[in-house]
């Protein structure tokens, strides 16, 4: 997960939002310029060249003019998220391509990837939109029932992880961590997005909003391998773990998800590789790193698979790239796991800075191209 997250709000007002919301959007009518929103981002300001835009595709034309690296989000007015992306650096530039329906939508920076994020409103009103391609309406609903069923498959899963803590039986617990985590990290945009429960379940230690208490995986981790012991509190810990993903389970039917959201959820999932996996952070205790990193892999895979078709018919270049440069990236993988069908990878403490270089090298490789994926589908 990210190291942190935007502030939690009620489920009515979640509910209202969806309401208001969800559904198909498509290409406008409208020429392209008429489409962009340019979002200028500083240490201290979030700009942006309109406030309101008819109901459609849009595409945030973001700079970053400031000093820190910042983060550049279109939220629901409850703070899911609708489209997003991460590290854009000082004086760097990234597009992000949305779909948005009418209601009102907020922009926000976050200078330093910290905090709430600086915020302006964008009004989106009706307008005409061109009928979609039905072949990303499949799209769509195959990739919610991945999701669904990544959710469904976690569960069992967990269990076998929470038994063994509850148990008293470190080694049990810690055989059954990593791969009690492969579900939620292939599809991590689509949890991300409800906002509340990713903070429960997935947070580090750094990542903690002022007040909030430490739950979830990673706390858990923390216990096993470097406090070597499981009390009391992690057992309680380890039951609001699967009370916290057994609303996850049930909400990811309810995910507002578009073809747009799965292009931008792949890149999502590399951006969580590059900040998290590759640099050790993730799984900083475990060092069970590349079996996430094995699954945001996967995970992004799979939304682009099912967006291939339309990406191939607009951009075929693109689609060549990718690719090439995800069987790059499964195939440097490989190298780090004696069983290609298993999920049992090289401990990441013991990879090299040069294998590390490698590996980040190979994940940028692929996150250019990718970052383009959206722009493709609403071509």
């Amino acid at each position: 997960m990210r190291a942190a997250g935007l502030s939690v709000v009620t489920a009515v007002a979640a509910v209202t939002a969806l309401t208001a919301v969800t559904g198909c959007a498509s290409k406008s009518d409208a020429k392209d310029g008429e489409r962009v929103i340019g979002v200028t981002a500083t240490d201290s300001t979030c700009e942006t060249s309109r406030k309101e835009i008819s109901a459609g595709h849009v595409e945030l034309a973001v700079e970053n003019k400031g000093s820190k690296v910042t983060e550049v989000y279109l939220l629901f007015p409850d703070d899911r998220i609708v489209s997003e992306r991460e590290n854009i650096g000082p004086g760097t530039k990234q597009r992000v391509t949305a779909e948005v329906k009418a209601g009102e939508y907020r922009i926000a920076c976050k200078p330093g990837m910290k905090g709430d994020g600086i915020r302006q409103t964008l009004k989106v009103t009706g307008g005409s939109t061109a009928a979609r391609d039905p072949r990303l309406d499949q799209a769509v609903a195959a990739y919610r029932a991945y999701a669904q069923t990544q959710a469904d498959e976690t569960l069992p899963k967990v269990a076998v992880f929470v038994a063994a803590v509850k148990a008293g039986n470190v080694e049990a617990a810690k055989k059954a961590y990593a791969p009690s985590r492969i579900g939620w990290e292939r599809t991590e945009p689509v949890a991300e997005s409800f906002g509340t429960i990713d903070p429960k379940v997935d947070v580090r230690a750094d990542g903690l909003e002022s007040g909030q208490k430490w739950t979830g995986w990673h706390r858990l981790e923390k216990a096993l391998w470097q406090d070597k012991k499981i009390g009391a509190e992690e057992k309680t810990l380890a039951d609001q773990l699967v009370t916290d993903l057994t609303d996850w389970q049930k909400r990811v039917g309810k995910a507002v998800i578009t073809p747009t959201s799965m292009a931008n959820g792949a890149k999502e999932l590399l951006d969580e590789v590059a900040t998290g996996k590759v640099t050790g952070e993730e799984e900083r205790y475990s060092h069970t790193d590349l079996v996430d990193f094995k699954a945001n892999v996967e995970g992004a895979q799979q939304s682009y698979e099912l967006l291939k078709p339309v990406a191939k018919e607009n951009d075929a270049a693109l689609v060549t790239e990718l690719d090439k440069q995800f069987a790059a990236l499964e195939a440097l993988l490989d190298k780090y796991r004696p069983n290609k069908t298993s999920y049992e990878f090289t401990s990441y403490d013991k990879v090299g800075a040069a294998g590390r270089k490698e590996l980040s090298d190979a994940v940028n490789a692929l996150a250019e191209p990718l970052s383009k994926l959206a722009a493709a589908v609403a071509k």
